[in-house]
């Protein structure tokens, strides 16, 4: 069987980005542009997979993962062909290989595939599509169905300019003409650059086949060059996956413009989601659970009927069945709510397990702890779980009663049944069934007042 490399173009500075990060580590749905383009082909089964860097190599050789993965240096860049000829030493004579840009990231397998399925390992194949707005992009020189050239936009005439099909950067070709065809390439254009599209006029004048593919939509072949574009295609990517959410699972969003998933989102029927919430890493909302606006969940899994109220933030946390959570809460890695949980507006839970019906309505944390179920924590009480060097864990029974603005000294264990008076910091362990309480005696001082102002 044939090999595949893959070389992607990742060297440019992205002037117009006037960011110092390098253009390929902007950020699109949470992800690189460059991940998202290694992402696409980590399924095509390549031997080998080449990355170009340069302006800002080490940021891009650092940040970016994949199988076969490795990278070539083009210092100075002069050019796309240019970049190419460095790739040349890697690149195996036997079979094809595809060509994609490293700040196009929304390119789908499908159509990368397809590009190497035209080239066949026999012809010249690049992807191409019809803008309304062509400017900036190589033109399409045809005659009659035949492509004869590709006349970049700062050496096209006036006539060529008016083409709106235009060169996507990406292409598939047979690697040993590749690499003798971008060997012989020469800088003589306006820009001095060694221009990877002349190798179509050598195609055409040796007789190689050239044939053009199109991609399903432009979206796929839309590059970044500013922040504005970048924008752009943020909320044209996400417009997409909300539209699969609605259609796929019935999923009800609010607002489809105010969406965002920066990961993966997996969703059971009867699913309500509000306005400007967002997804990050791996979430799945089964059955029936509603999202209040203006949440941030990352890496939560969420049971059938619970309820998140606008304006919460939760990562790494597991919600159990009919569980409602608050407005205004915090829940950190490790934090597992059983079925029927109640957690309220400004409530912190930390690496803490809470059993079904257990309530901390507002106001409170709880990390590094147990929870039994049924137990009900005050207003203003904490678990006080770290001593300055090391964390310890507080174990509270079911059907405790914790009152408002208690302090539970961990380590600790509270029995079941137990109650801790409020206004209590408590530092040994509590006894089950019954009332424990530390306060200072209160006092009332006769004849006291209060300071007044000194005069200015």
């Amino acid at each position: 069987m044939a090999s595949l490399d893959i070389v992607i173009m990742a060297a440019g500075k992205g002037t117009r980005m006037k960011s110092a990060r390098p253009k390929v580590l902007h950020r699109l749905a949470g992800t690189s542009l460059l991940q998202h383009v290694l992402d696409a082909v980590a399924g095509l089964g390549a031997t080998k997979t080449l990355v170009i860097t340069g302006h800002g190599a080490d940021a891009v050789e650092a940040g970016v993962r994949g199988p076969g993965l490795s990278c070539v240096r083009q210092e100075p860049q002069l050019g796309t062909g240019h970049a190419v000829q460095q790739a040349v030493p890697h690149l195996d004579d036997d079979g094809t290989t595809l060509i994609l840009n490293g700040d196009v990231p929304l390119i789908r397998p499908a159509t990368a595939a397809a590009l190497v399925a035209a080239c066949g390992g026999s012809r010249l194949a690049l992807l191409t599509i019809e803008l309304a707005d062509a400017g900036g992009y190589g033109r399409i020189v045809r005659e009659g169905d035949a492509v004869k050239a590709i006349v970049e936009h700062k050496d096209a005439d006036d006539a060529q300019r008016a083409i709106r099909e235009i060169y996507t950067g990406m292409l598939a070709a047979p690697t040993a003409w590749l690499k003798r065809a971008v060997m012989a390439l020469g800088n003589r254009n306006a820009q001095r650059e060694y221009y990877l599209t002349d190798i179509v006029a050598m195609a055409v004048a040796e007789g190689l086949p050239v044939v053009a593919t199109q991609p399903a939509d432009e979206t796929e072949v839309l590059g970044v060059n500013s922040p504005a574009q970048l924008a752009e295609l943020e909320r044209r990517y996400q417009r997409a996956r909300a539209e699969a959410l609605m259609e796929e699972s019935g999923v009800r969003l609010a607002d489809p413009a105010r969406f965002d998933l920066r990961g993966t989102l997996a969703c059971g029927g009867d699913v309500e989601i509000d306005v400007g919430c967002v997804f990050e890493g791996a979430v799945s909302l089964a059955d029936g659970v509603k999202i209040g606006a203006y949440c941030v969940i990352r890496d939560a899994r969420i049971e059938a009927g619970a309820v998140i109220q606008p304006f919460t933030h939760m990562e790494g946390a597991r919600i159990g069945a009919g569980a409602v959570v608050g407005p205004f809460a915090r829940l950190r890695p490790g934090a597992e709510l059983g079925p029927e949980v109640h957690i309220g507006n400004f409530v912190e839970v930390k690496n803490s397990t809470l059993g079904r019906g257990a309530k901390a309505n507002h106001l409170a944390y709880l990390g590094d702890s147990t929870v039994g179920e049924r137990v009900n924590y005050g207003a203003g009480s904490i678990t006080a779980n770290y001593d300055g060097a090391n964390k310890h864990r507080t174990v509270i029974g079911a059907d405790v009663h914790v009152g408002s603005n208690c302090v539970l000294v961990a380590p600790i264990n509270i029995g079941d049944g137990a109650t801790i008076g409020g206004g209590s910091t408590i530092a040994r362990d509590a006894p089950a069934g019954q009332l424990t309480l530390a306060r200072p005696k209160q006092v009332s001082v006769a004849g006291w007042t209060r300071p007044k102002k000194l005069p200015k």
